[in-house]
């Protein structure tokens, strides 16, 4: 009988060793590793000595691009990289005296092609903006390439104001001939720097100037004697896209007209959009 109860004890306690040696097994599987042991921003819990290693080594890896890198449950590794060097501006390649093909006209090409198209008989009868001799230059452009020939040519436009005329002359810039010129009346280009500044002081040596001379005035407390102590912009006045134009304005697009807009130097605007200037008649006229 006592050997019988022994037996049974026996078998009840390792029932219940087996039972908790189970429970055991199933916890560690349902919580992997040390999950849920800390809480802290670096990782969750603490890595054993193969998995840190293992941790170390992949930061190690991406540390120059990531910089720092958590291992599973460790506090990651920082990678000191290498800061990049500062950035550089390359200096612009050095210009040629030619250009190629349809590459832009150099500014060798461009003097070139003006004074080449200066040359023609004639043109010390001409007059500038100013009523200087020689017509005055608007611009120059890359003529378009005749079909089969890669020769490079320059189209100069010029306005002669003792004849209101915008002259075109096409330049070769091989041969330096003027292979073509043509003159045409009524064809007004956008007003070239040069004509805007002769604009402005005619205004200033208007009596309608009066006004801008004030505005100046008020706005720095110095007088205004230059064109150089402002800013300045501009372009044709055109009388088709005006609802009334007064009768002294009336030949403007047959004569070369101009409007301003001007402002102070890195300061305020000053309104001289109400005043035209007229470059042919040298003529100052105020509208609206």
């Amino acid at each position: 009988m006592y050997e019988i109860a022994r037996r049974h004890l026996g078998k009840v306690v390792a029932g219940a060793a087996m039972a908790v040696t189970g429970t055991a097994v199933a916890v560690a599987i349902s919580l992997p590793g040390s999950a849920g042991a800390d809480d802290t921003p670096g990782g969750r819990g603490t890595l054993g000595a193969g998995a840190a290693g293992t941790a170390a080594g992949t930061s190690g890896a991406v540390g120059s691009s990531s910089g720092l890198r958590g291992g599973e449950g460790g506090e990651g590794v920082r990678s000191e990289g290498t800061a990049p060097p500062p950035a550089t501006v390359a200096p612009a390649a050095a210009e040629g005296r030619k250009g190629v093909g349809s590459d832009p006209l150099t500014d060798d090409e461009l003097s070139r092609a003006e004074s080449l198209a200066l040359t023609p008989p004639g043109a010390a009868a001409q007059q500038n903006v100013e009523g200087g001799r020689g017509p005055q230059h608007l611009g120059t452009d890359l003529a378009d390439p005749l079909p089969g020939d890669g020769t490079r040519r320059a189209e100069v436009r010029l306005y002669d104001y003792g004849r209101d005329e915008l002259i075109t002359r096409t330049v070769n810039l091989d041969t330096g001939k003027v292979e073509k010129s043509a003159s045409q009346r009524g064809v007004q280009p956008s007003a070239h720097p040069e004509e805007l500044r002769e604009a402005l002081e005619l205004i200033l040596a208007s009596p309608l100037g009066k006004g801008v001379k004030e505005d100046y005035e008020d706005a720095t407390g110095k007088a205004l004697t230059s064109t150089t102590q402002l800013w300045f912009n501009g372009d044709l006045y055109r009388t088709y896209r005006e609802a009334n134009v007064p009768e002294r304005l009336s030949r403007c697009g047959e004569h070369r007209c101009v409007r301003l807009v001007t402002k102070v130097l890195n300061g305020a605007w000053i309104d001289t959009r109400n005043l035209i200037v007229d470059l042919s008649a040298r003529t100052v006229t105020r509208v609206g």
